[in-house]
């Protein structure tokens, strides 16, 4: 036998698919399933998403919540890890405006490396996490020229202290805390096989470094096809101009017999309503209920779903993450939708850190899974010939 079987018959119909169903390796940190939407260490996300952020944050690298007495001590270790060198802040200040947050993002991450890394993928991953409050917080200030970064104090906990440090012009502080606290939670991870997450896990099996690693998962988090979707579903409910029921049916009806999307509806594997749409809903409900593109968007949860299930194409009519997630940070008065995706990276760091721990560290009876090599077939090669 082959030292490397081929597990099934290779044909043209599987190439230039983008590996789509194609079975790679194990994910110990969460799960998509098509019914019951994303989980982490086997707990549905939506009965985590009132935890403390830092308790989440545990189970991802330790595949287990903590006990009341391990979460003060996690808490007090993050804190002691969030030190960032004065030279990250001072040559993101030299950063050209008009770039992208998630350009500055991809800069600062490898500052941060440049500055701090120690080279052991625990170590540096959990540093990371704790760490880009303060790179993010500061991202925000200086860009957006709302003066100085303001001091950390990760004695306040993680999402507590960036709501701090962002201190955001005319927010209201609480309101914007208990959001970003449950956004952090619902997009930490997602599977392992999204752009982001298998590109970070890819530049890792070439041993870079945690910080470098997640530079190049930041990168495939920019592009529009994957991080930038909540900030096109907000632009989109902005268009939709109106908060009527009916007014917004024939909206989606007319949008649809010209052929355009109705952004925020469908995910690629999921069936169902996305649990972390669920979430945010009734969050909205609470903290920006009257906000009228809180409104808009609560209509189109209805009559979308409606109009789209007449198609029966659609396997999916259903919001995800993204159609509800921009318009309740737009409300909170996060209202520079080019900071969105930034925030996504924010949570997102800290499950792809915790996957790569996995595949650095733990797989294969702590070998470690190899340097990642996929085959590509030559111009008229036939792919059934691969070895």
């Amino acid at each position: 036998m082959a030292d490397n079987p081929v597990l099934f018959e290779i044909t043209d119909a599987h190439l230039d698919t983008g590996l789509r169903r194609f079975p790679v390796g194990r994910v110990r940190t969460s799960r998509v399933d098509p019914t019951d939407g994303v989980s982490y260490v086997g707990y549905p996300v939506a009965d985590l998403a009132n935890l403390d952020p830092e308790a989440a944050i545990y189970l991802l690298f330790n595949k287990e919540l903590p006990s009341d007495e391990q979460l003060v001590a996690f808490k007090a270790d993050l804190a002691s890890r969030a030190v960032v060198s004065p030279k990250v802040i001072e040559i993101l200040s030299a950063l050209p405006l008009d770039g992208h947050p998630m350009e500055w993002l991809i800069n600062g991450l490898t500052l941060l490396g440049m500055t701090g890394k120690t080279g052991d993928f625990k170590t540096d991953g959990l540093n990371l996490v704790a760490r880009s409050a303060e790179l993010i917080a500061a991202i925000f200030r200086i860009r957006s020229g709302w003066g100085a970064p303001i001091a950390s104090d990760p004695s306040l906990g993680l999402v507590e202290n960036f709501v701090h440090m962002m201190g955001v012009p005319g927010a209201d502080a609480e309101k914007l805390t208990k959001l970003l606290r449950t956004f952090y939670i619902l997009h930490m991870d997602h599977g392992g096989g999204n752009l982001s997450t298998f590109t970070g896990k890819a530049v890792a099996s070439g041993h870079a470094d945690q910080y470098t690693s997640l530079a190049a998962a930041m990168g495939g988090l920019y592009g529009p096809l994957h991080g930038r979707a909540n900030q096109e579903c907000l632009n989109f409910v902005k268009t939709v101009g109106t908060t009527d029921p009916d007014a917004i049916e024939k909206f989606v009806r007319e949008t649809l017999a010209g052929g355009g999307k109705i952004f925020g509806f469908g995910h690629a594997v999921l069936r169902a309503e996305d649990p972390r749409a669920t979430v945010q809903y009734a969050l909205g409900k609470e903290i920006c209920g009257d906000d009228p593109l809180f409104k808009t968007a609560l209509a189109m949860r209805e009559r979308a779903v409606a109009v789209l299930k007449e198609n029966p194409k659609i396997s999916n009519p259903y919001p995800n993450v993204d159609a509800i997630s921009g318009t309740l940070l737009n409300a909170s008065g996060l209202t520079d939708s080019d900071y969105y995706t930034l925030l996504f990276g924010f949570a997102r760091i800290a499950g792809i850190t915790a996957q790569i721990v996995d595949e650095r560290v733990h797989m294969r009876n702590g070998r470690g899974v190899p340097i990642y090599r996929c085959s590509y077939v030559a111009e008229n090669q036939d792919p059934r010939r691969l070895s």
